[in-house]
């Protein structure tokens, strides 16, 4: 076993030689290939990235001593890229956690039994550097380690996402070199790295060698200045200097013209100031960079420039005086294949998804991203919340049965260093970005001194930028002080808890909500509500939807030999415990970045345009510029009437340069009333506000918002006791020859017939059994009313509640059923007395079913439905027909393209649609309720040939047509087991309603407004077998 210094479970040694943060940089040769910022042409810049020999050890007692010595024998080592994490190549255990350790909690100890990664590798140090100063840097390794360089230990570190650099001068040599790294899994440092992730280990980040002059620039901290009417900028330039150096420093324009320069001799610390007038701003819709170089002895190193100010004015989180809103969204360092050893091309995926859906701010949640990272969002135009990498969740009283635990570490003196290192090193290397517009001290890790103390270092370094840390609010019972604390943060208020704050005089902080709208499975379904209230109130600054992208792991086909297909993992895939099962797939996009119709819902949430109509019928309507800085220079604005996706008109709005915040009244002309007055039933008119130009992130034309307007208002809900008759859906069915109707009853089964079309009622089960067209079967099995659906993550916790009152295996029990045969109107008409139950459960409904069939082969229910008092609200009521395998195209009137829900449809649209069984389903990694569409007027489901079936209601209904029935989603675990569960037949749902989707994973409950609530209600449905080449109008529809 390996002797060294017991540095891991001492909280008050986070580093032994390890060199003083500072800014983030790298050293160049010339002005010319420091302004290009291509680190690879630097001289001075040598990777240590490649091939290290690696040997994992389960146990810190089977590291052999001496392994760090030059010529040690490795032949039986394996082989691993840096950088990486270790588990991701088949060693250790593969671990997802959300709160709980991994190991006993018992800080600052760790398990005997600590897993260790050795890792070896030489490395050639030039005859060039022969007189220069080395260094070593790793730019993330997880979690502590120890480096010796020719059998000579350097140093030791700990915190796993943060910089950390050794002076290696004194152990190197000219030629070849050994370089020798221990990496523990575990350490002391553990206890404040309790994030919700995967639990990775090793170096994940690049390692590379620096040469310096012996007397060089140590530290760069830029400050910028700006006067009142933002004519005059200063670029002052602190620095720190190891010796007495002649400065120069040059600023260059975005086009690397000279801007300012300024020469200064700086022994140890001083600073050099350049004036510039008329300064271009930084913010994120313009993100204007100047270059900012310094000469200093052989070194040439470029800094980006932002100038821009942040400030807190009564309550208004500003950026250049002009209030902003942060429309941003939580974002782990996270790839399916590589975990948290992040490509920059995945990190410039991200970026580009973010700007195209509106996003302009990233919460780097829960600690510092790489450093190249934050490079992106200083030139691509992103605010960014920086966290320092501490979360203590596992802490937390839901582990431990003690309030004050959540609090211990926070409250502990011999934890202030540990605490604070974490504040310094991360405020130290990110300093210089001005992408960085508030500092966060951490996240779920109590409230204490120790959080104070960081809080207070920082603004103490830093002014510039507000303080945050939600771990402060009064629900989590921390300390009471949070005069630290520049804004006051929550994780999942409630619309109505923002409400309350914004209107209490006595709240003077801006209110961010850190965490909101958590986006797992289907969901969120709650952004349209939360964005109203955050533009209505001023001190509101925005929120992050947590969270970006799931966390599933990439499975190679048969990876475990299991025969298991491609797919994405989640926690206990790997046979590991603790773990927290699928609470990591929570993103608005899947882990290769396909984006979910969520990520589509809240572009249009957070849109930089509004539209209200003021006058439709006039063609009158109010635009709002949502821009905090931008005018409409480079937006065009057109308008299209189409009906059931025919065109009818179209053209381009004419707007001045409206500037950001305001608004402005805009006709579409003389010719409108006229074409309103004869706009069909179904007319929509479409505002759409798209990009004038091309961006590094879309083409010209790319859609930033949009508004839909329907032309006429539909009929109203029927009323209780209203005549059961088809008339009332009748008008959006298409006309059909009616023939003389035939009817038979052979024991308890009616059959009714006409020419060319046959229905089956069993009168026993009060089922309609069987439905036939030109001899072809419409129906498999029989249709049946359901209150169930494939729970949604976000019904996770009123799950229980619906499983507990038998909504999961409701079945329908007939008291009486009765017909009659109209001979002069041709109609039969069947009336059923019902309940849904569940075993050992009352009735969940009671209600009465009336069926209509008249002579051109429809058949119109209406149910009446009386919902128990007691019970929570429903998952859905409605109609479930099976209909036989080849009916595979679907066409409707609805919200679409993509699924829709009551509280999820702003980023849909109102048209007809052609889309597949097969394309209507929207995967999630765990299946649930999926493909729905909202407000669906029409729908037909037939064959390749158009032969199926035709729905209309008299109400907008919900409709999905689907492979599986929700007891199929509800089984499969993932999505790649719903293959051996596909069905060959097609199930049609057409629902009275559907409740929404929610936040509820993690966030309050379901708005009461969609929540499918109500105890007495009507659903009035109408079915009619149909060959749709007869009945439709051809071509006018859209894909989707």
């Amino acid at each position: 076993m390996i002797s060294i210094p017991r540095y891991w479970e001492d909280p008050d040694i986070v580093q032994v030689n390890r060199e003083a943060q500072r800014a983030s940089y790298i050293p160049y040769q010339s002005s010319r290939l420091a302004a290009a910022s291509n680190r690879g042409s630097s001289a001075y810049y040598r990777s240590l990235n490649g091939q290290w020999r690696f040997r994992y050890c389960s146990s810190l007692a089977d590291v052999p001593e001496g392994f760090y010595l030059p010529g040690y024998h490795t032949p039986d080592w394996d082989g691993l890229i840096v950088p990486s994490c270790w588990q991701r190549n088949g060693y250790d255990q593969m671990q997802y956690t959300n709160v709980n350790y991994l190991i006993p909690c018992d800080p600052p100890f760790v398990p005997d039994n600590n897993p260790a990664g050795l890792y070896v590798r030489e490395f050639v140090v030039p005859d060039v550097w022969s007189d220069k100063e080395a260094y070593v840097v790793f730019e993330g390794v997880n979690a502590c380690f120890y480096v010796w360089v020719n059998g000579c230990l350097v140093g030791y570190s700990q915190g796993s996402r943060m910089q950390a650099e050794f002076h290696i001068a004194p152990y190197v040599k000219p030629g070849k070199n050994t370089i020798a790294v221990l990496v523990l899994k575990w350490c002391d440092g553990t206890y404040l790295e309790g994030q919700d992730m995967w639990r990775y280990s090793g170096i994940y980040r690049d390692v590379y060698m620096l040469a310096r002059d012996k007397e060089h620039i140590r530290d760069i901290f830029n400050r910028t200045q700006l006067s009142g009417d933002f004519g005059q900028a200063a670029l002052i330039s602190e620095l720190t200097v190891k010796g007495e150096l002649t400065v120069r420093a040059e600023l260059l324009d975005r086009e690397g013209n000279p801007v300012a320069a300024t020469t200064g001799i700086i022994g140890g610390a001083g600073q050099l100031t350049l004036d510039v007038a008329r300064p271009k701003l930084w913010h994120a819709e313009e993100p204007y960079l100047y270059t900012l170089l310094l000469h200093a002895g052989t070194e040439a190193i470029a800094l980006a420039v932002g100038f821009r100010q942040i400030e807190i004015d009564q309550g208004v989180f500003m950026i250049n005086r002009r209030p902003v809103k942060l429309k941003g969204v939580n974002r782990h360092e996270s790839h399916p294949v590589l975990g948290h050893a992040v490509p920059v091309n995945s990190m410039l995926q991200d970026l580009k998804l973010m700007k195209q859906h509106n996003i302009n701010t990233i919460r780097t949640a829960h600690y510092p991203n790489d450093s190249r990272f934050l490079d992106l969002c200083d030139r691509y135009g992103f605010y960014v919340i920086d966290e320092a990498d501490l979360e203590c969740h596992g802490m937390g009283r839901e582990i431990t049965g003690n309030p004050d635990s959540f609090h211990r570490l926070g409250r502990d003196p011999s934890w202030k260093n540990a605490f604070l290192d974490r504040a310094v090193r991360m405020v130290e290397r990110d300093k210089n970005h001005p992408c960085i517009i508030m500092w966060s001290i951490g996240n779920e890790a109590g409230y204490g001194a120790n959080h104070q103390a960081m809080a207070r270092w920082v603004k103490e370094r830093d002014h510039s930028r507000p303080v945050h840390y939600e771990g402060a609010a009064p629900i989590n019972l921390g300390d009471s002080d949070r005069s630290c604390l520049d804004v006051e943060s929550r994780m999942y208020a409630s619309i109505e808890e923002m409400e309350a704050y914004a209107s209490d005089p006595e709240q003077v902080k801006p209110f961010f909500q850190c965490e909101y709208s958590h986006a797992m499975g289907n969901g969120p379904g709650d952004l349209h509500d939360y964005w109203e209230v955050i533009y209505r109130y001023p001190q509101m600054m925005g929120g992050c939807v947590w969270e970006w992208c799931d966390h599933g792991i990439m499975r190679r086909a048969n990876e475990q030999g299991d025969g298991q297909p491609e797919h994405f993992a989640y926690g206990g895939d790997f046979g590991e415990q603790p773990h927290d099962g699928n609470f990591c797939i929570d993103g608005l996009v899947a882990p290769d970045r396909t984006p979910h119709s969520a990520l589509l819902e809240l572009k249009q949430a957070i849109a930089p345009v509004g539209f209200t109509a003021v006058d439709l019928k006039q063609g009158v309507f109010i635009i709002h510029n949502r821009f905090d800085f931008s005018s409409f220079a480079q937006v065009r604005f057109r308008y299209r009437l189409e009906c059931e996706g025919a065109v009818l008109g179209q053209g381009e709005l004419e707007l001045a340069e409206l500037a950001a915040g305001c608004k402005q009244v805009v006709s579409l002309g003389d010719s409108w009333p006229s074409m309103y007055a004869a706009a069909p039933a179904r007319a929509c008119l479409l505002l759409r506000a798209v990009t004038a130009q091309d961006h590094w992130w879309s083409d010209a034309g790319h859609e930033l918002a949009f508004a839909q307007f329907r032309l006429k208002e539909q009929a109203e809900q029927l009323e209780m006791g209203d005549k059961p008759t088809a008339a009332a859906v009748g008008s959006v069915m298409p006309s059909c020859p009616a023939s003389k109707l035939e009817v038979k009853q052979q024991h308890e089964m009616l059959i009714i017939s006409g020419d060319e079309f046959r229905y089956r009622f069993d009168l026993r089960q009060g089922k309609l059994t069987a439905i036939e067209a030109q001899g072809i079967p419409m129906l498999d099995e029989p249709a049946e009313l359901t209150v169930w659906r494939a729970p949604l993550d976000n019904d996770c916790y009123i799950r229980e509640s619906w499983e507990q009152e038998g909504y999961a295996r409701a079945v329908q029990k007939t008291y009486e059923t009765s017909w009659a045969f109209h001979s002069e109107a041709n109609t039969v008409e069947i009336t059923v007395h019902y309940s849904l139950a569940g075993y050992s459960k009352g009735p969940i409904v009671r209600g009465t079913m009336h069926w209509q069939i008249n002579g051109s082969g429809e058949a119109a229910l209406r149910v009446e439905a009386n919902i128990a008092d007691h019970l929570p609200f429903l998952p859905r009521f409605g109609l479930q027909l099976t209909m036989p395998a080849g009916n595979e195209e679907v066409e409707y009137f609805g919200y679409g393209p993509h699924a829709s829900y009551i509280d999820r449809h702003h980023s849909n649209r109102l048209a007809r649609y052609l889309t597949t069984v097969d394309d209507m389903m929207e995967h999630y990694i765990r299946p649930q309720e999926n493909g729905a569409r909202y407000g669906t007027e029409w729908a037909a489901v037939t064959n390749l040939q158009g032969m199926g079936l035709w729905f209309a209601a008299s109400k907008p209904f919900s409709f999905c047509a689907s492979h599986y029935k929700p007891e199929d989603l509800a089984s499969a675990t993932h999505d790649y087991k719903l293959r051996e569960l596909k069905r060959p037949q097609t199930i049609v749902h057409l629902d009275y309603k559907m409740s929404g989707s929610g936040s509820n994973a993690c966030g309050p409950e379901l708005l009461a407004k969609y929540r499918l609530e109500e105890k007495q209600f009507l659903f009035e449905v109408a079915i009619r077998p149909i060959f749709k080449e007869d009945l439709l109008p051809q071509g006018n529809f859209f894909i989707g």
